[in-house]
């Protein structure tokens, strides 16, 4: 299910996009990103699945997704967080004049290439090896985060389907177990405890 997961996650995400209004483009998104650099930065979740379908890997490095994002961070690779920004802006830039038809090309292009794709070892940023059935539920996680993130800076509503929902919360609670956070969140989800200002599993 993994692969129709995120093909329906790719989806919805498109779907959003399709409601943007023409004049919410240039409003607050996330952090130092416009509306424009947002959905640019979750467009980069289908661009990367594409493009590293190009790249295998020799071995496996990272063997659950979880593990994807303690290896694969900004602080764990050394990259500037500014960086990540200006690969955000660059990626609305390149939707062009039609966002919501370049995000179509895309889905349609990383849906394609998946479905002859199987399952093999991809390089993904670090170098790293990892199964491509591993690294999609990381890919479903940030089209349905930055999904509420869109919907919540443009104020339109944003009802994903509900496997994907399913596998965004099981991979939050994995990583927070990961990082010594399970308790905590466990506590807060059972209406136990307050979450820390702040928190946050990625």
């Amino acid at each position: 299910m993994t692969t129709a997961t995120f093909s329906s996650a790719a989806e919805s995400f498109a779907a959003l996009v399709h409601e943007i209004p023409s004049n919410a483009w240039d409003r607050p998104g996330l952090g130092a990103w416009d509306v424009r650099s947002l959905v640019g930065h979750t467009s980069r979740s289908l661009i990367t699945v594409r493009n590293y379908l190009q790249n295998t890997a020799e071995r496996v490095d990272i063997t659950a997704p979880e593990q994807y994002y303690v290896q694969v961070t900004a602080s764990a690779l050394g990259i500037d967080p500014a960086d990540v920004e200006e690969r955000g802006r660059q990626a609305g830039s390149e939707l062009g004049d039609d966002p919501p038809a370049a995000v179509d090309r895309l889905v349609s292009e990383v849906t394609g290439a998946l479905a002859a794709a199987g399952d093999p070892v991809i390089t993904v940023i670090g170098g790293l090896g990892i199964r491509l059935h591993t690294y999609l539920p990381t890919r479903t996680f940030e089209l349905a985060v930055h999904g509420l993130d869109i919907a919540g800076a443009v104020g339109i509503p944003f009802q994903m389907p509900a496997a994907v929902l399913a596998e965004a919360l099981d991979l939050a609670s994995r990583i927070a177990v990961l990082t010594g956070h399970g308790e905590s969140l466990l506590l807060a989800l059972t209406g136990r405890a307050a979450l820390p200002a702040g928190f946050s599993v990625v």
